[in-house]
């Protein structure tokens, strides 16, 4: 086993067979969701920019792709009946395997990833695909004392990886000689390597100590907090190759840290956060494409249509059948108390989940790095402001339309910088990467545990005196009364004060959020800012509240979420007054309104 390996004397083309795949994905020869097709042309371009680039930080090796699919196509099935004796890989499977694995790093040939979370509907084989990788790190990856750990809600549930381990080292008398496996009732020990595989539970106070080169997380969407995950993650810091491998499906708690490691990869695809070392893919149904007024124009997968199902199921037919679909899809017509777990476990559809507000491909593509703050010399400028104090992001918005009617902005950020010192806002750890982006200057921070309200009042008096500034527009929050009064006495005109207060609701927020809306949808034409992190991470994080009466509110996916969202309320902000007077009666209205009037 160990010696064809090392030979190179592989069993297939397993590069080719997953090069292929992600192909025909991205041609819709194959049917697949936006994130599988994501996943397939970030591999795909990425092999592309690494043969252009020697001096990007990472290669693909075909060896090293090959090397772990011919190795778990040599162990034995285990459970089921199955045609061959050994396992067989399919072309997602291969792909995921070729991806994780192929990537190396150019400064010591280590793996790319340290990450990867796998998310599909229930009878993919994730469980059997992960004791192959697990077998595959404990002896073939030339690590030193590999401890293969397997965490889990509860022991039981660990077992659904381990015991498929321990059965295949059973199984196979070849596999065991080649590598010196023994089986034990909680373990699994490597001679040639001198390590183990152990199945741990969520009680993630009792497993320190552990020094994982793999760490397997089974069906992070049941773990109630994010304790294992937590202790695995703060162990690898010895390991100079480790790996987090992450397998669930859909479930109901949008608060966890398994919707948070989703929503990271979701933003990794969509290129808001560029994280090479994040890889992802995720198996579900696609949700409905609405166009600026909530109307759908494409309509989100029928759960019920047969032709989608391989969307959430890329093995379908295989595993699970399509007779086993069927009678699921069966009994949840037939049992409304059904219909939510075929929902999320047979088709991966998370329950209680908003869809993303704004289109981040044709927000990235508005992106012009080259917008600087001359560009507002001459216009008619507009100021948003969303405050906060103590352990918050307060956001500041310059707007304005400029001679092709085009809406420009540039924000400014700023975070107390004790937040940075909170543990839970440790790079990798946040929501966001605070520090980096500290560090890239988009993001200032205030000496303290309070945001500095001078310092954003003194950056409002610069742009007054240097720009056109023909409103300021603040959130409720109690200290933006009190720097409205302040400016209003040094800059209002009698009954037209400068700067006022928006209530944030429906009623006040429809008109300017329907008009960034608009705006996105309709690319650069219409829209041009500076691409900063900060504003394209905030933007992936909005959702929308559509009324009946047509109104709509965005908002945070839920109140108590990392994600931000202030530098998208303090534009919206900024803009309504301009929003406000496009479309009032046209007596009096200067020809700048009438443009933009039209332009909408």
């Amino acid at each position: 086993m160990a010696a064809a390996a090392k030979a190179g004397e592989h069993a297939r083309d397993y590069v080719g067979i997953a090069e292929r795949w992600a192909r025909d994905v991205v041609a819709g020869k194959e049917v697949a969701c936006k994130w599988v097709k994501l996943a397939c042309r970030r591999h795909l371009n990425d092999l592309k920019r690494a043969a252009r680039d020697q001096a990007w930080g990472y290669y693909f090796d075909r060896w090293h792709g090959d090397d772990p699919c011919d190795f778990i196509e040599k162990l034995p099935h285990v459970e089921g009946v199955w045609k061959t004796e050994t396992l067989f890989l399919e072309p997602p499977q291969i792909f995921i395997l070729v991806v994780v694995f192929g990537w190396r790093r150019r400064e010591d040939g280590g793996r790319r990833f340290s990450y990867a979370y796998i998310e599909m509907a229930r009878k993919g084989a994730k469980s059997t695909l992960t004791a192959g990788v697990g077998l595959y790190c404990l002896t073939c990856e030339g690590e030193v004392g590999p401890q293969v750990i397997i965490g889990a809600t509860t022991g039981e549930q660990a077992g659904k990886v381990f015991k498929p381990m321990q059965k295949m080292v059973r199984a196979s008398a070849d596999l065991r000689e080649a590598f010196g496996l023994a089986p034990w009732v909680r373990s699994i020990t490597c001679e040639t390597s001198g390590g183990y595989v152990q199945p741990i539970n969520a009680k993630g106070s009792t497993q320190d100590g552990h020094n994982p080169h793999l760490g397997v997380l089974d069906e992070l969407h049941a773990h109630r907090d994010r304790a294992l995950f937590d202790v695995i993650k703060s162990a690898f810091g010895s390991r100079s190759n480790p790996l987090m491998w992450i397998i669930t499906t859909a479930g109901f708690n949008t608060n966890g840290v398994c919707y948070e490691q989703r929503t990271y990869l979701t933003k990794v695809l969509d290129e808001v956060f560029e994280a090479d070392h994040f890889f992802g893919i995720i198996f579900t149904l696609d949700d409905a494409v609405l166009d600026e007024n909530g109307k759908e124009i494409v309509p989100a997968d029928d759960p019920y249509d047969e032709r989608v199902w391989r969307k959430a199921n890329p093995m379908l037919g295989v595993t699970p059948t399509l007779k086993f679909m069927r009678d699921e899809a069966k009994d949840a017509k037939a049992s409304p108390s059904s219909e939510g777990n075929f929902l999320t476990k047979n088709l991966n559809r998370w329950l209680n989940a908003n869809s993303a507000w704004l289109n981040i491909t044709r927000w990235n593509q508005c992106a012009d790095p080259t917008l600087d703050w001359d560009a507002f010399e001459g216009l008619d400028c507009w100021i948003g402001g969303d405050l906060a104090d103590k352990d918050d992001i307060t956001a500041l918005v310059l707007a304005a339309f400029d001679a092709q009617d085009r809406l420009i902005w540039k924000p400014m950020f700023w975070l107390p910088e004790a937040v940075l010192q909170d543990p839970t806002h440790a790079e990798g750890k946040g929501p966001a990467p605070y520090r980096t982006w500290e560090k890239q200057g988009h993001l200032q921070l205030t000496p303290g545990d309070w945001v500095d309200h001078n310092a954003i009042e003194e950056q409002i008096e610069e742009w007054i005196g240097r720009f056109t500034i023909r409103h300021i527009t603040f959130d409720q929050f109690a200290a933006a009364q009190a720097m409205a009064s302040r400016l209003n006495e040094k800059h209002g005109s009698g009954d037209e004060p400068l700067a006022t207060i928006l209530h944030k609701k429906a009623s006040n927020v429809t008109d300017p959020a329907k008009e960034l809306e608009t705006r996105v949808k309709g690319g650069p034409a219409r829209l041009r800012h500076d691409g900063n992190p900060v504003m394209t991470w905030m933007a992936s994080n909005v959702v929308v509240s559509r009324r009946r009466d047509e109104t709509i509110l965005p908002i945070k996916e839920s109140q108590m979420s990392p994600n931000k969202i202030d530098g998208i309320d303090a534009l919206i902000n900024a803009i309504a007054p301009a929003v406000a007077n496009a479309v009032a009666e046209d007596d009096g209205m200067d020809e700048f309104f009438k443009r933009l009037r039209g332009a909408a």
